[in-house]
């Protein structure tokens, strides 16, 4: 063989082995993969996970299911997800509050957020909102009137979220200390039971997941008195920001995210990440996230990763001020 000929055989040999990696990148997974989710079937979740699995199913893996591991605030979804084999077929969605809260309210977990995962990309984002039901005097509009009423009538100063120790619970927390005003939490199981309650006028008002509680603002049953977000929300443009009406630090937006199991193949990770910003990325998934009062927010591995951090560091001193630990 000429030294030309060979140099070239070397050249090509060289060239595919350097296209290897990039074959294992695109290459569909050969097996069923499952999006775990920490939340019942047919809730916010939901909305994220099945239109993303009908997008993803063929292209990532052969088949893709979304699986609910309900209970203890999605940490059995977490557990499950954490024990599984990194070969990029378990997902986990999971909202912030499990991988930035917990870890500084539960005085023990199974798990470590970035540890025993795989950051892949955040999927949407959504704020939360205070609102006033019939249960509160129709002249209340604002944070400030309501908290005015509260020291009037502490008997009634009470304010439902839709589970102990979450994110919406320590936005009401913060709003105690910062108004100097005692406030009663009524914790709820789950939003469907609070919004019951709040629309009958049993709890005065409630910290809600806005998507939850948008259509009865908009179609007047609910007054919203501030969202928690660092701008007015696009989808309740009439309603404030706490900051807006003088609560600076209360600004509290909750996303929600993917994760695989640590250890799995970065080329997996990252194939993941340009399939879901290719869904999030559709006017159609768009408009659809939008009637529930979600937002696309997509993130390299990295920048999530590196949200996370900042997340978790951030509510360790929120929980450190308000001497809050939860129930195991």
């Amino acid at each position: 063989m000429q030294r030309r000929q060979l140099l070239h055989l070397l050249q090509a040999a060289a060239g595919l082995a350097a296209l290897a990696p990039l074959r294992a990148a695109l290459a569909q997974l050969d097996g069923n993969a499952s999006i775990v989710s920490g939340f019942p079937a047919g809730g916010m979740g939901d909305h994220v996970a099945r239109p993303l699995a009908e997008k993803l199913r063929g292209k990532y893996a052969t088949s893709l299911v979304v699986e609910a591991k309900t209970g203890a605030g999605g940490r059995i979804a977490v557990e499950y997800v954490k024990r599984a084999a990194p070969d990029g077929l378990t997902i986990l969605q999971i909202p912030s509050s499990p991988m930035t809260l917990y870890p500084n309210t539960y005085r023990k977990l199974n798990y470590d957020p970035l540890a025993d995962f795989a950051p892949v990309t955040t999927t949407v984002n959504y704020a939360f909102v205070l609102t006033a039901g019939p249960g509160l005097p129709a002249d209340v509009r604002t944070v400030a009137d309501y908290l005015k009423w509260a020291r009037a009538n502490p008997q009634q100063a009470s304010y439902g979220v839709p589970a102990a120790g979450s994110a919406l619970h320590f936005v009401g927390m913060m709003l105690q200390k910062a108004g100097g005003t005692e406030l009663t939490a009524v914790a709820y199981r789950g939003g469907a039971p609070l919004l019951n309650d709040v629309l009958g006028g049993q709890i005065p008002v409630s910290i809600s997941v806005l998507g939850e509680v948008m259509p009865h603002v908009r179609a007047g049953r609910l007054r919203g008195l501030a969202v928690s977000s660092a701008q007015r929300s696009p989808f309740l443009p009439d309603v404030p920001t706490f900051a807006e009406q003088g609560f600076a630090d209360i600004v509290v937006q909750e996303w929600l995210g993917w994760f695989l199991p640590a250890r799995t193949p970065a080329a997996t990770v990252q194939r993941l990440n340009a399939l879901v910003r290719e869904g999030l990325q559709e006017p159609a998934f768009i408009e659809a996230l939008a009637q529930s009062g979600l937002q696309p927010m997509h993130q390299s591995p990295e920048e999530f990763a590196a949200m996370v951090r900042a997340d978790k560091q951030r509510w360790a001193g929120i929980a450190k001020a308000a001497n809050f630990t939860a129930e195991e």
